[in-house]
This record gives structure tokens, C-alpha cells and sequence, in this order.
């Protein structure tokens, strides 16, 4: 989970509310019905939720470059030939490098290291000896994606 890209969309959609807020209240609410203030405040509260909401799933995305490549890359195997754990993350997952020997068909093979944050549900299928696919990049044969 990227916490900076969710902080800066939860900031965003904040001062865009404020920005909303203070028009409703210096232009809007002055010409508005009295009695139906609560129904404007509850809509005002239902739209700064829905809009923090959608900021966060589209914040949780992978970035274009990832997604370009989950489409474009070429397809792949790696077979782990070390594992080294980092250190456990603040979301019960542990980062951990591996060293890889990749193929691609139609290439030669080559070795490389990834850093990958592992979740205890792929923990078994990330071990030393173990056969991955892979999406490589055809550009940047170093840029690489582990596809679980």
C-alpha cells in the first residue's frame, strides 16, 4: 500500500471540501430555505465520503507504468535461487529480496534480485527452488514484475 499517494489523495479531496465549504457557507446558504440546512449538511458530509472514498481506490491502483507492463510485458519464468527477508512491514507482511534466475523465451537467461513484499498466503509459494512467472519488460530487461 502506497501510505504517501492515499495521504496526498486524503489531503486533496480535504481542501477541496474546504474550498466547498466555505462557498456554501458565504454564498449558498445565505439563499437557501430556512429548515433545510441539516438535508444540506448531511449531503455535504455524504459528498466528502464518497469522494475520499473513491480517492483511495483509485490511489491503491498500480501506477501506469506497472499496468503497462502487466499488459505489454513479456511473459516470463523465474526460478528462486536465494531468499533474503528484510525486515517485517507495519501491515504483516515481511519485505524480502530475491535472487532470481530469469528466462524469457526467445533470450538467453540472466540472474537478478527483486525486492518483494510477501504476504503469509504467498509465503509458501515464494521458496528457494520454487518456479515463478514473470513479466518482463521488453525495453528494460532489469524492470521486472513478480505475477502471483
Amino acid at each position: 500500500m502506497d501510505h504517501a499517494r492515499i495521504f496526498r489523495t486524503v489531503l486533496g479531496v480535504t481542501a477541496g471540501y474546504l474550498i466547498l465549504l466555505g462557498l456554501w457557507l458565504g454564498w449558498l446558504l445565505p439563499h437557501t430555505p430556512p429548515g433545510t440546512e441539516p438535508y444540506q449538511i448531511i449531503a455535504l458530509v455524504g459528498v466528502f465520503g464518497s469522494c475520499v472514498g473513491i480517492g483511495m481506490m483509485l490511489a491503491v491502483r498500480p501506477s501506469r507504468a506497472d499496468r503497462r507492463l502487466w499488459r505489454h510485458g513479456l511473459e516470463g519464468w523465474a526460478t528462486i535461487e536465494g531468499a533474503h527477508p528484510l525486515r517485517p512491514t507495519d501491515h504483516h507482511t515481511e519485505l524480502t529480496e530475491f535472487d532470481l534466475e530469469l528466462t524469457v523465451p526467445g533470450s538467453e537467461s540472466y540472474r537478478g534480485t527483486i525486492v518483494f513484499d510477501v504476504t503469509p498466503a504467498d509465503k509458501p509459494r515464494l521458496t528457494v527452488g520454487e518456479t515463478i512467472s514473470i513479466r518482463v519488460d521488453p525495453q528494460n530487461r532489469d524492470r521486472i514484475i513478480l505475477v502471483l
